[in-house]
């Protein structure tokens, strides 16, 4: 890999999305020397509690917590995330300029529709930014990924896959309280689901899906290629 490229890119709606659904993921992963990279899609210029200022400053301590490589905003319209070739292109240009292998997006179903058209933008954008022929803004050479996976935010979907991070439950609570102007209450706050034991909720999905595979804590994940295993079938690497 060269240095300029990413090991994973992960996409989020909005800032804190990446966190709520793969945190554990991340920090695990920097901790072995991988090149991790955020791109939010928005500002979450129309979030209820914060502004844009402080979520920007939220979203870069949580991403130090992480060890995050980088971090980026394509600053595109909250509540707007329509399919629409400029976002596209947008995106595919992040993709081609980072050159992840591995990319992550939200999964489909949300009750957010920002997150589910999140998803249905990242995986245009990942197939078109391998295409030669495919023209961006910023014309970028073309990079295919190897593959794309979808975390969960606002979800309890059985995941096809896990990934054990009890070692790196307490990084990603950590992460998730950076974000103080969406998961504290104060008197000034508006009342919404995030602000009302929603990180403990996500602590107890994560504490349910590590169970199911016996571990303390895992973050699942959905995809829509089957996964090749690099070890039998009791374990043991080939």
């Amino acid at each position: 890999m060269e240095n300029n490229h990413l090991h994973i890119l992960a996409f989020g709606a909005h800032a804190d999305d990446v966190e709520i659904g793969m945190a554990g993921t991340i920090a695990k992963l920097s901790s072995e020397g991988k090149k991790i990279g955020i791109c939010d899609l928005t500002d979450a210029e129309l979030s209820s509690n914060g502004n844009v200022k402080l979520r920007k400053e939220e979203a870069a301590l949580a991403s130090d917590i992480l060890g995050v490589h980088c971090r980026t905003s394509l600053s595109l319209p909250d509540r707007g995330l329509f399919l629409e070739e400029a976002y596209i292109k947008k995106i595919a240009d992040v993709i081609r300029a980072l050159k992840p292998r591995v990319i992550f997006a939200p999964y489909f179903e949300d009750r957010h529709p920002d997150h589910g058209n999140c998803a249905k933008l990242v995986e245009e954008a990942a197939f078109s930014a391998g295409i030669k022929k495919f023209q961006t803004d910023d014309f970028n050479e073309p990079h295919k990924v190897e593959r794309l996976y979808f975390y969960m935010i606002n979800g309890f979907h059985t995941p096809d896959f896990t990934v054990d991070v009890s070692l790196f439950m307490d990084k990603k609570l950590e992460a998730l309280r950076a974000y103080k102007s969406q998961f504290v209450q104060t008197n000034e706050s508006f009342e919404t689901p995030l602000v009302n034991g929603y990180i403990e909720t996500v602590e107890a999905r994560e504490r349910m899906f590590g169970k199911l595979v016996g571990v303390n804590y895992a973050e699942g994940f959905k995809t829509k290629v089957p996964i090749l295993l690099r070890q039998d079938l009791i374990g043991e690497t080939k």
